[in-house]
């Protein structure tokens, strides 16, 4: 979600096909991954910016005292959120952008949010120090993502095989990023993760990471 803005033409049928695959999918996500998103967003209080928030499957797990602002590239996504936002009674912010440069002012948020976000940017670097830029001291970086096997196995190999025909398919995603090192070496104050893998019938996006980073 980390790719470029959603053009006219052969690109612009491809983002608005993967945002109504992610609006058809968002209660299957609800069944694989809520109980631990609940208890990571659940908590989470002030301003909060969601990173790639497409369709909106996360705005159900927020506390509803807060502000939320979500920073999705993909326009065809829009619709489907704001829908979500509406009926829930939530007062979303939803804006253009991309994760690696954020229209925020230095230590202005509470939190940031992302979940399956991470896999498609298009620097992972980049991505985590706005984040560090824009999380106020003692902030957090609040994180749901797949990553790839351990080096050398099969599904590793099978990974990096169809890394080229998967990020076409699949709005620039990488099956294969080691994502955990990208957070280990970004500088957070404290940083807590686990690994664990989700029943999802596709192999190659089956080992996640979830977890907190505080700057």
């Amino acid at each position: 979600m980390g790719a470029p803005l959603a053009p006219p033409g052969r690109r612009g049928w491809t983002r608005r096909l993967f945002a109504w695959l992610t609006a058809t999918g968002d209660e299957t996500s609800h069944r694989l991954y809520g109980r631990r998103k609940q208890a990571l967003l659940g908590d989470v209080r002030g301003t909060v910016v969601e990173l790639g928030p497409g369709t909106g499957a996360n705005l159900r797990y927020y506390r509803p005292d807060v502000r939320w602002i979500g920073i999705e590239p993909n326009l065809y996504m829009h619709p489907y959120l704001r829908r979500r936002a509406a009926h829930l009674d939530m007062n979303a912010d939803l804006r253009v952008g991309i994760a690696e440069t954020l229209n925020l002012p230095e230590q202005s948020v509470d939190a940031v949010v992302s979940t399956l976000v991470l896999c498609s940017v298009d620097d992972v670097a980049a991505t985590l120090r706005e984040v560090q830029r824009v999380l106020k001291p003692g902030g957090r970086f609040v994180f749901v993502e797949h990553v790839a096997a351990p080096q050398g196995t099969p599904l590793c190999r099978a990974q990096q095989l169809t890394r080229p025909v998967w990020r076409r398919c699949v709005d620039g995603c990488h099956p294969d990023r080691e994502t955990w090192r990208s957070l280990e070496a970004a500088g957070f104050s404290h940083l807590d993760y686990e690994r664990f893998d989700v029943a999802l019938p596709i192999p190659i996006v089956r080992p996640h990471i979830a977890g907190m980073a505080v700057t």
